[in-house]
């Protein structure tokens, strides 16, 4: 698809921005690339999670980036919820992922009492658990669902990617989120949710593992590629 070069697309990064945290200093890094290797103009904002509001209007994309706990719980899934309501592309990574996974239970599920355990540690039955061996630092394989958005994007049904977390999904209330509509469409070898799509969405991602860090950081993964340029076509961007 040929872009013309006038339009530019606006994207949000939600999340409290550190030197101190690899995925943050890569993160323009990456989308600057995405710009020289296919023409998309694209602009990075920071957005701090307590800054966030009730919305996120004018944004073409939304990133939620790693960097947990956020300063705002609320603030982190009011953006997830304005993306996936207005249809605007959202990519989620890591902690991203899983506070994406918890505004679906919340107010798609009807599960009010969604809670993580990063934030609530007393939580009897927290929706996002401690994961029984941390994958901060580590690579893994995922193994990704045929036919998904995920495979289509990835160009693959497994591959290694790297981690910087010790929370995920509790695997004993996937089977509800998964009958309201939203697909795990990768999982490890024993079979943890790492990935999950939502149908009918024009773009809404999100990975337990960070696509951000693959490689060495000059090269964008294909996940970051094709969030660019969803919200390069997005409505929003044309309403404008």
């Amino acid at each position: 698809m040929a872009y013309e070069p006038q339009h530019t697309a606006r994207i949000a990064l939600v999340g409290e921005r550190s030197a101190g945290v690899q995925a943050h200093v890569r993160i323009p890094r990456l989308l600057d690339a995405v710009r020289e290797r296919d023409g998309l103009l694209i602009e990075a904002y920071w957005i701090p999670t307590d800054e966030v509001g009730q919305g996120l209007q004018g944004f073409d994309g939304v990133w939620l980036v790693p960097g947990s706990p956020y300063r705002s719980e609320a603030g982190a899934l009011a953006a997830v919820r304005s993306a996936r309501e207005s249809g605007v592309p959202l990519l989620a990574t890591c902690a991203g992922f899983q506070h994406m996974v918890l505004e679906y239970a919340r107010n798609v599920c009807g599960l009010d009492g969604a809670r993580h355990a990063e934030t609530d540690p007393a939580a009897d039955d927290p929706l996002i658990m401690p994961l029984a061996c941390s994958l901060a630092g580590h690579e893994a394989e995922v193994n990704v669902t045929p036919g998904s958005a995920a495979a289509r994007i990835m160009g693959t049904t497994r591959g290694q990617e790297r981690y910087q977390c010790a929370f995920g999904p509790n695997p004993a209330h996937t089977g509800v989120l998964e009958a309201a509509g939203l697909r795990f469409t990768g999982r490890d070898d024993e079979g943890q949710v790492r990935i999950a799509e939502l149908p009918g969405h024009p773009f809404y991602f999100g990975t337990l593992f960070q696509p951000e860090l693959s490689g060495d950081g000059t090269r964008p993964h294909p996940i970051v590629s094709a969030f660019a340029a969803a919200s390069f076509a997005s409505p929003a961007h044309f309403a404008r």
